[in-house]
C-alpha cells in the first residue's frame, strides 16, 4: 500500500465508481473524490450529470473536490493529443494543491479506464509527475465480466446518454441489468457497440451500490434528436 492519501478520479459513472469501490475494498485510504465539470465537450472526461457527484459523495461519505475548468473547446480541436494534455492541466493543478493540503500528501489516484490508451497514458504520466501511484482495476479486463461483477456487487446503474447506432431513446434512463447486458452484447455483434460504452456509445450514472449509504433518486426529462439523446435531470435527492 502506498504512502499518502488516495484520491478517486470520480464522475459518478459506473467505471470511476467501480474503481473507487475496488480501492475501498482493498482498504486504500481514499480521502477525496475529485470531479471535473467540463463546460461543453471533452476528450478526457465524462460530461453528463457530473453535478450529481456531490450527492453521490454525500452518500459515499468522502469529501468531494470539484474542478471547474473553462470551456475546453473540444469541438474545435484539431490536435487530439494536445487537446488531451491541455484538458488534464486543471486536474493536475487541483491535485497539486490537494497534495500540499493533505497531511501526508497524495499517494495514489484511482482511474476507471478500461481500454482507452488515450486517457490512461495521460493519467499515468500525470501521476508520475505527482509521484503518485495509479490504481486502475478495470484496465484491460473483459468488459462483460466487469459488467457482471458490477451487478453482482449490487451496483444500480442508469443510462443517462446514448450516442450510437442501435441505441434508441428507450435506453435513456434504463437500468443496466442482465437483460440489458445481453442486448448490448447483441448490439456489439451487430453494430460494434462496446458493452461498457468505452467508445462513448453511452454514459451512465451509479445511483446505488455497496459503497453508498443512500440511493440517488432522480426526476428527469429525455432529449432525443433522432440519433442520440440524453436525460436532463430536473430533480435529484438521496433516498
Amino acid at each position: 500500500m502506498t504512502d499518502g492519501a488516495w484520491v478517486s478520479l470520480y464522475s459518478g459513472g459506473k467505471d470511476s465508481s467501480w474503481a473507487l469501490y475496488r480501492a475501498l475494498e482493498r482498504g486504500y485510504a481514499v480521502e477525496r473524490l475529485v470531479t471535473v465539470h467540463p463546460e461543453g465537450d471533452s476528450y478526457m472526461y465524462h460530461v453528463p450529470a457530473t453535478r450529481l457527484a456531490s450527492l453521490a459523495a454525500e452518500s459515499i461519505g468522502i469529501p468531494l473536490l470539484e474542478v471547474e475548468p473553462d470551456d475546453f473547446g473540444a469541438a474545435d480541436a484539431v490536435d487530439s493529443g494536445r487537446q488531451g494534455d491541455e484538458e488534464l492541466e486543471p486536474l493536475e493543478a487541483a491535485l497539486r494543491e490537494l497534495d500540499a493540503e493533505l497531511p501526508d500528501g497524495v499517494g495514489g489516484v484511482t482511474a476507471g479506464a478500461v481500454e482507452s490508451e488515450y486517457q490512461t497514458t495521460r493519467i499515468e504520466a500525470m501521476a508520475e509527475r505527482l509521484e503518485a501511484n495509479v490504481f486502475a482495476p478495470l484496465w484491460q479486463e473483459n468488459p462483460r465480466d466487469l459488467a457482471d461483477a458490477m451487478l453482482d456487487a449490487g451496483f444500480e446503474i442508469r443510462v443517462i446518454r446514448v450516442a450510437a447506432y442501435g441505441l434508441d431513446e428507450s435506453w435513456l434512463g434504463r437500468r443496466l441489468d442482465a437483460d440489458a447486458l445481453d442486448e448490448l452484447e447483441d448490439l456489439h455483434e451487430e453494430y460494434g457497440v462496446h458493452i461498457l460504452g468505452e467508445g462513448g456509445e453511452f454514459e451512465t450514472l451509479v445511483t446505488d451500490g455497496p459503497h453508498m449509504d443512500r440511493r440517488i433518486e432522480l426526476e428527469y426529462e429525455t432529449e432525443w434528436d433522432g440519433t442520440r439523446g440524453t436525460i436532463q435531470v430536473t430533480d435529484a435527492w438521496l433516498e
